[in-house]
């Protein structure tokens, strides 16, 4: 498999470590996974960095179908309201200027 360009949003494989039994505890495991998680990762940091949209995901990285749908179980709120993407962001230090879905639910909450 040739290897992908780097982009500026991507992660180390050691910094994707600290978080991938994170990540994979989200999914239930029912067949073996095909796709690589830690590229999978670095999609979703791409398209929180640009902006793109999925459709645009640049080759190299899985299927934008793929990396949408690990978005989404990532995205859904844990029984603290906070989810693992989250909590994947913050562990690895993520800085992005736009805010996080938990402090956009504190914003709307505490109005």
């Amino acid at each position: 498999m040739a290897r992908r360009k780097q982009y500026p949003s991507d992660i180390s494989r050691e910094q994707f470590e600290q978080i991938r039994s994170l990540l994979e505890s989200v999914r239930k495991r029912t067949k073996p996974r095909t796709v690589d998680l830690y590229e999978v990762f670095n999609a979703v940091l791409y398209l929180l960095k640009s902006g793109c949209q999925w459709r645009m995901i640049p080759e190299g990285f899985p299927k934008w179908y793929t990396v949408y749908a690990y978005f989404a179980k990532w995205s859904q709120p844990g029984t603290d309201g906070v989810s693992a993407l989250e909590r994947a962001l913050k562990k690895i230090g993520w800085r992005d200027p736009r805010e996080t879905g938990a402090q956009r639910h504190d914003h709307v909450h505490n109005r």
